[in-house]
């Protein structure tokens, strides 16, 4: 017989055996599932927060699934949080003056050379006079010769202490006006940005619904909000989604157009909507710093380097002069029209994205008189635009972006471009070109839209190069936008994020990117849809990396 004590000793050895048994199972059935969360903990990537730049720096490595992709959202959200830190806000008079604040040149000098920098402290202040102790001000800083037509942006460099230092380089002769405008003080900017993450309702979307005779509109979103049976509509290999109420007696198939309108909701208490009256918006800090004279005390040392895709931008990457385009970091050919002609010969444009894109395709024809619109039977601003030069074998197409799109004309779901999707669709080779813009539709919503959107494009552009590395893809920027125009839903400080954001998450990809948020500051132009003059410079960079 054994005894009590042998009896256990066997019960437990048995017991251990088959606990190895079940892990040694478990992990040979999830091995794939354990070996992705062992890789995504290796590749999180790190946000680069110092004194020397507030663009967050984002990992590059390829995502491999949604829950990467949504561990990388939150990720960059946290990151962004902390850039934007709530602000204590009790009373205007403790928040930034741009009158009371006060600007001095570092280490001035009797005489400026053309290519010194020229560097400016700021000591931001509240209306009582009293140094502020954070940071966190949306400042623009511009230097600008208007008998010249020349101007470029300035670099702001935020100390988190309430002082900054603004750079410019001077990159002309003359004389030469300077600017820095502070737009939002930090507890403007801490507002809209709680703001603009509170909620997804800042837009109304109506879809129509057609059945035979029958049309019916029901409310949409970006968000399953209703209690009622919705349609939900996935877009892509990341499935961004898009919903609306379910008609009753028709099918969901059965949405063609959307169009939206502002709801009538605020995020900003009374208090807070103060701080974005016109008065306070876009105020001149340098009120005594008018102007500076600049020499041509040196010889020009010029780039010999072509303009090509892959290149990183500089600030700033370019300024303009006598109405010119002229950049910092490459040399760009300026091309006449026979020039662009030989340039678009043969090739095959894809330009993905919003209205300031489209402006593209409206400015073209004017310029190459062999492009003609082709008609699509489409309707509206909105539809497919389609540019055709047969004897050349030039085909030029716009689409617009797929939702959020704001506009209060319907437009047909069936010819909206999501842009990974469209970029699936594309073969690519040496003579076919994609440019992208995003961003200006999604500054009312939540930015996790907008990064979603960014990765789910970056990834598709991935693809692409897997299958055609020698397509050539340009990202433009968003402009910036009027100053006083709806700030909490379109405002620029919303735009800015975006454009931080986009820049990392693009930056070590083989694209070319047309700065068009360092162009628009240059030339001064605070409209959405700048002229046909910035709209002439931004094709003339596009031609520049695709010939």
């Amino acid at each position: 017989m054994l005894s009590n004590a042998m009896l256990q000793k066997i019960l437990l050895v048995l017991t251990s055996l088959l606990v190895i048994a079940w892990v040694t199972s478990t992990i040979s059935q999830n091995s794939t599932k354990l070996w992705s969360m062992v890789n995504l903990s290796i590749s999180f990537y790190h946000w680069n927060i110092s004194k020397e730049s507030s663009c967050p720096e984002i990992s590059t490595s390829l995502i491999k699934s949604p829950i990467e992709t949504e561990l990388r959202i939150r990720e960059i959200l946290q990151k962004i949080d902390q850039l934007i830190p709530p602000r204590p806000f009790t009373h205007v008079n403790t928040t930034t003056s741009a009158t009371h604040s006060t600007v001095s040149i570092l280490n001035p000098r009797d005489t400026y050379c053309r290519g010194d920098q020229l560097d400016i402290l700021l000591e931001a202040r509240d209306y009582l006079g009293r140094r502020k102790e954070y940071g966190g001000d949306f400042l623009r800083a511009r230097m600008s010769s208007p008998a010249l037509k020349a101007g470029a942006s300035g670099k702001v460099t935020d100390f988190n202490n309430g002082t900054y230092l603004v750079s410019f380089t001077l990159l002309w002769e003359g004389r030469v006006s300077l600017s820095l405008l502070l737009i939002h003080p930090s507890e403007g900017v801490s507002a809209l940005w709680r703001a603009r993450n509170q909620g997804y309702d800042k837009i109304i979307f109506k879809g129509k619904f057609v059945n035979g005779t029958s049309e019916v509109f029901t409310e949409c979103g970006l968000t399953p909000n209703s209690s009622t049976e919705l349609c939900t509509y996935l877009y892509g290999t990341d499935q961004e989604a898009f919903y609306c109420e379910k008609p009753p007696h028709m099918p969901c198939e059965a949405l063609t157009h959307v169009n939206t309108k502002n709801r009538e909701i605020s995020y900003l208490s009374l208090k807070e909507k103060s701080l974005f009256h016109k008065s306070k918006v876009g105020v001149e800090t340098m009120k005594d710093l008018k102007h500076i004279y600049v020499f041509q005390c040196k010889k020009r040392e010029k780039s010999t380097e072509k303009c090509q895709i892959g290149m990183k931008t500089p600030v700033p990457g370019g300024y303009t002069l006598q109405g010119r385009w002229i950049t910092t970091f490459c040399d760009q050919i300026q091309l006449d029209t026979n020039k662009t002609n030989g340039c678009l010969k043969g090739k095959l444009i894809y330009l993905l994205g919003d209205s300031t894109l489209r402006q593209w395709i409206y400015y073209l024809p004017r310029v190459v008189k062999t492009l003609k619109f082709f008609d699509l039977h489409g309707i509206g601003l909105f539809k497919k635009h389609l540019l055709l030069d047969a004897e050349r074998h030039t085909q030029i197409q716009w689409k617009k972006h797929s939702y959020p799109l704001i506009t209060s004309q319907l437009h047909s779901v069936r010819d909206a471009g999501h842009i990974p999707q469209e970029i699936d669709q594309v073969s690519g080779d040496k003579n076919t070109a994609i440019v992208i813009t995003f961003g200006q539709h999604f500054r009312p919503f939540p930015i996790d839209i907008f990064i979603r959107r960014a990765i789910s494009v970056r990834k598709a552009i991935e693809r692409l190069f897997l299958r055609s590395p020698d397509t050539k893809v340009i990202i433009k920027t968003e402009n910036i936008r009027e100053m006083h125009t709806e700030t909490e839903r379109f405002g620029d400080f919303h735009g800015y994020i975006q454009y931080l954001t986009l820049n990392d998450i693009f930056k070590d990809l083989n694209v070319g990117v047309i700065d068009a948020w360092d162009m628009t500051i240059a030339y001064g132009t605070n409209n959405i849809h700048p002229s046909d003059n910035v709209i002439e410079k931004q094709i003339n960079m596009f031609l520049n990396y695709i010939c």
